[in-house]
């Protein structure tokens, strides 16, 4: 069922969105070109979501657009997924037609593409990060269990001392890019940072592994609902951190580094 978010004019120079948010700020839009005359936004369903044809899809959405408020609004949600996950998947799709990458897995492409073609690498990057980012979400908050939470406290000390230094360099990193958990070439746990859409398969990554846990800090995950305080959407963020999945992916990761 579609809703309704009413009150929404957008002046004809500038990109500038005023929102009956809970506390009536004026939010700018930098990236997602927006209605030029008033009128009112409607939010459909995940479900309605397709990418065009081509060698990759999108990851279905298991909850709806408001699954995540209020930490995370539905309007930001739905333009994060049906608009820039779906363009980096489209995008990613036309620029592998015919190449030797048609038919690759992601992740390969990821570790061989050149770093000089700046299409391939903004839009499978841009792929796969969202795919990672929207597949660790969930309304419900949790903690990390089983394996994954007895390799944090060895290497980490402590959840606590892990979620600090995750949000200290989400804090930090300036401009738009991802902080991650990765395990690395020997199966360690690292944080570390990446800028734009590059991520630790890439060639380039300072350090090199296998990512179990992305955070998006692209001002489209968050400046509807945060503006300037990027501070407060980590916070947000980390409350709907699936460890479940990230248990999962941690296991995947371990395999492979074995499997070396």
């Amino acid at each position: 069922m579609k809703k309704i978010i009413t009150c929404l004019t957008i002046s004809a120079s500038f990109l500038i969105l005023f929102s009956c948010n809970d506390n009536n700020k004026l939010t700018e839009v930098v990236e997602v070109p927006l209605p030029t005359k008033e009128e009112k936004i409607t939010i459909g369903s995940p479900d309605e979501v397709k990418a065009e044809p081509g060698s990759f899809g999108l990851l279905k959405l298991p909850f709806s657009y408001d699954a995540l408020a209020p930490e995370i609004r539905s309007l930001t949600l739905e333009t994060h997924y049906s608009k820039h996950y779906v363009s980096y998947t489209n995008n990613l799709n036309k620029e592998i037609v015919s190449t030797e990458f048609e038919n690759m897995p992601i992740e390969d492409i990821l570790k061989k593409l050149d770093l000089n073609n700046a299409k391939l690498r903004q839009n499978a990057g841009g792929y796969y990060n969202h795919t990672m980012y929207f597949n660790l979400l969930t309304p419900k908050e949790q903690t990390p269990q089983d394996t994954l939470a007895g390799s944090i406290n060895k290497e980490f000390g402590s959840f606590n001392n892990l979620t600090n230094q995750f949000k200290g360099q989400a804090t930090k990193q300036f401009g738009s890019g991802w902080v991650w958990l990765v395990v690395d070439k020997l199966g360690k746990l690292q944080v570390t940072t990446t800028e734009n859409q590059d991520n630790p398969l890439m060639r380039n990554a300072l350090v090199p592994g296998t990512p179990i846990l992305g955070i998006d800090l692209w001002e489209h995950a968050y400046y509807l609902d945060y503006q300037n305080r990027k501070g407060s959407y980590i916070d947000a963020f980390y409350k709907h951190i699936n460890w479940e999945k990230v248990n999962e992916n941690y296991i995947e990761a371990l395999k492979k580094v074995r499997k070396v």
